[in-house]
């Protein structure tokens, strides 16, 4: 990967493939069926994008970071309303040589507003672990930008979240509202957003396609429980994290650091997923233990 530069190249991938469309509803992405880029086996000679970019609708893009940048590939997830944008985490690279996310970002957000008002963007993240925050780099100091904070404190300010973790909260992107749910327990910072205008609900690290470490087993347990009742009472269209680390095969992870997932599950989990999940933390004791299901790992620390 050192020895060579890829060019910068965005796969803006606009599906076809689209939902029924009803007065409701405008059509989304089909996530059951996308497929991401794979990686490569051998880092020295693919060519493929450095940002792969997925537009869901007319106002939700999803995007995802190349693996031979970084084995975590992590998963970014850009919300534009009538006066904000919100960036859901800015990936696991800094230099935008390598993973050029502020130019990728502005460009859809230009190309979407075309000659409309322009958008404050605001910079949130699931949790503070550097794989979702290393790219804020790239947006401090530009304007019209504001980073939220990483720690605890940073985020119930910054969110103004009275009660933590017990406390939800709000962000009004002028007319698209998004609820912030604190859900400790991967890391005490961790929290899910609720976009009500797409019904995507992003659980980060927390919940997704691959390992669940937990550093809190008691707090996951918690956390859990409450997206399970959350998802219960909301429509949810998808329930997206922030990385895939399983394959295809039940309960089969690929290993720690790998850069190709040839037959990779997709990314999308369910509430049915979810809910057997927390009966299965319910039944559990105090004390932590690995579980293994079809699309994810409990994995304590």
């Amino acid at each position: 990967m050192a020895s060579k530069i890829f060019s910068v190249i965005v796969a803006l991938t606009l599906i076809l493939s689209f939902a029924g469309f009803d007065s409701a509803k405008e059509p989304h992405a089909l996530l059951e069926n996308q497929r991401w880029i794979p990686g490569s086996s051998n880092c020295k000679e693919q060519s493929d994008p450095l940002i792969q970019v997925v537009q869901y609708n007319s106002n939700t893009w999803i995007l995802r970071q190349n693996k031979c940048i970084h084995y975590e590939a992590p998963f970014m997830y850009l919300f534009l309303g009538k006066e904000k944008a919100l960036l859901v985490d800015t990936g696991a690279s800094e230099k935008e040589m390598l993973f050029p996310l502020y130019d990728v970002v502005s460009n859809i957000i230009q190309g979407a507003q075309k000659k409309k008002k322009k958008l404050k963007l605001i910079i949130a993240h699931t949790h503070s672990h550097s794989d979702h925050h290393a790219g804020d780099i790239q947006f401090k100091g530009k304007p019209d930008v504001d980073v939220a904070g990483l720690t605890v404190e940073e985020i119930k300010k910054f969110f103004s979240i009275t009660h933590w973790p017990d406390g939800n909260a709000k962000l009004d992107l002028g007319e698209r509202l998004i609820d912030i749910i604190p859900i400790p327990g991967h890391h005490e910072s961790s929290i899910a957003l609720y976009d009500q205008a797409s019904k995507l609900l992003l659980t980060g690290d927390t919940f997704y396609p691959g390992r669940l470490y937990v550093d809190d087993w008691l707090a996951f347990k918690k956390s859990i429980s409450i997206l399970n009742s959350f998802a219960a009472s909301h429509e949810v269209s998808y329930i997206t994290g922030n990385h895939i680390e399983m394959s295809l095969r039940s309960g089969v992870d690929y290993p720690t650091g790998s850069t190709f997932h040839p037959e990779e599950q997709r990314l999308p989990l369910t509430v049915e997923e979810l809910r057997e999940l927390h009966e299965a933390l319910s039944k559990s004791g105090d004390t932590p233990e690995r579980m293994v299901f079809a699309k994810f790992i409990v994995t304590p620390k």
